[in-house]
């Protein structure tokens, strides 16, 4: 019972191991705008922000104190808060002067527009990287196929060889060829393996997934990043001005460090308390009503120093935006360059490689198997073979990604 448990046990964590799912690239979006963990934090960096807001508008409380007599000597009482007693009561309230809490108003609110901007950039980045992963996913296993294929070509070879070797019809070494080779494609196979296995990671964690996912792309999908576009450095950063989240939060920043400016030249105006307040006997007359007005003196404290620091963060910020720009051209001209580049390479090399290429390999394979083609030839072409499938992959691969790259540093889909 206990062994019939374990192999049980030991299926289903085997069955749990290979489980996977095909998704498309949309499904793959979908899933991750829903349940991306870290996206799903950043959402509350908004709402914390907005929250901010709503106490900015907040004003403070009025303040209400109580006096009443604690002991009475010429009655030789305590608490005496009657008629011949004595209580006072005051109410007294903060009035905002210089245009404060409408300037702390307006700043949490151009924080919030920030906080929304920085959680667009951080979907911007995600997106870029969930599409690198899941293409790069589906290369790597467009090559292992590949490489499968010919092992068990080759491995059915090598028994075949190995019996005939065993009874002297053919030299050890040629088993020994067939052998090398194999093991040769098992390294390159692992190399690829490694890679898949740090990319599928990735993608199951930006995907919030427990099952492997296995790419799914239609041939238009892979060959729309092969359309030619001109390169137009003014248009495109015209594009990436109006759709980058990182840039937008530049300006909003300065629009905000303008505002706390603004907001600490205001602090600097002394403020108004107004009160009211009861007597009922201490006062110059019986049950006397009074109101109250104080009002700091401007002496030492003008919030001059934090006002300078306000303007020195503003003009700071304006600086940055500036090196920005120029960063942004830089960005744009690279990976333009980058994708028209890998783009090209790969136009000049699959020409070359077609279905006849295929053809060739199988044609290869038999007239080996007929003994028409030496195994030194075989063993040679097969090489070349599996490196000239796997670099055509590498480099559609390359163009695929440099055109995701180019989306996202313009922030809109260009293919």
């Amino acid at each position: 019972m206990k062994k019939l448990f374990a192999l049980l046990l030991f299926a289903l964590l085997n069955q749990a191991a290979i489980a996977q799912k095909s998704l498309t690239l949309q499904d793959c979006e979908s899933q991750f705008l829903k349940k991306n963990l870290f996206l799903l934090a950043s959402q509350y960096n908004i709402d914390a922000a907005k929250a901010l807001t709503i106490q900015a508008r907040i004003w403070d409380n009025p303040m209400i104190t109580a006096e009443l007599n604690a002991y009475n000597p010429e009655r030789d009482k305590f608490f005496d808060i009657g008629k011949e007693g004595q209580k006072a009561f005051s109410i007294e309230q903060l009035i905002y002067l210089g245009g404060k809490k409408r300037n702390e108003v307006k700043l949490a609110q151009t924080n919030t527009q920030l906080a929304e901007l920085q959680f667009n950039d951080v979907l911007r980045t995600l997106k870029f990287q969930l599409r690198k992963s899941f293409y790069t996913v589906y290369y790597n296993t467009k090559n292992l196929e590949n490489t499968d294929k010919q092992l068990a070509h080759i491995e059915n070879l090598i028994n075949s060889y190995s019996v005939q070797a065993q009874k002297g019809n053919i030299p050890l070494k040629d088993v020994v060829r067939l052998q090398s080779l194999y093991l040769n494609f098992k390294n390159e196979r692992l190399e690829v393996v490694n890679n898949n296995i740090e990319e599928q990671a990735n993608l199951k964690l930006l995907l919030n997934e427990t099952e492997n996912v296995i790419p799914v792309v239609s041939k238009d999908d892979s060959n729309k990043y092969l359309k030619i576009i001109d390169f137009d450095l003014k248009g495109f950063e015209e594009q990436a001005i109006a759709n980058r989240p990182d840039y937008l939060a530049k300006q909003k920043e300065i629009d905000a460090n303008e505002l706390n400016v603004k907001w600490q030249k205001s602090l600097s105006v002394p403020d108004l308390t107004l009160g009211a307040n009861y007597d009922q006997r201490s006062g110059a007359f019986n049950k006397e009503a009074n109101l109250s007005i104080g009002i700091p003196l401007p002496l030492w404290n003008k919030n001059k120093g934090n006002i300078k620091y306000a303007q020195t963060i503003l003009e700071q910020s304006k600086i940055e935006k500036q090196n920005f720009e120029l960063q942004l051209q830089t960005e744009i001209t690279s990976a333009w360059t980058k994708w028209d580049e890998s783009r090209q390479n790969y136009s000049v090399i699959k020409p070359t490689v077609n279905s006849d290429f295929e053809a060739v390999y199988n044609g290869m394979l038999t007239n080996f198997q007929k003994r028409n083609v030496s195994l030194l030839e075989f063993t040679d072409f097969m090489e070349s073979y599996n490196q000239a499938i796997i670099q055509l992959n590498e480099l559609k691969k390359k163009v695929v990604i440099a055109g995701e790259e180019l989306n996202s540093t313009i922030n809109k889909d260009l293919f």
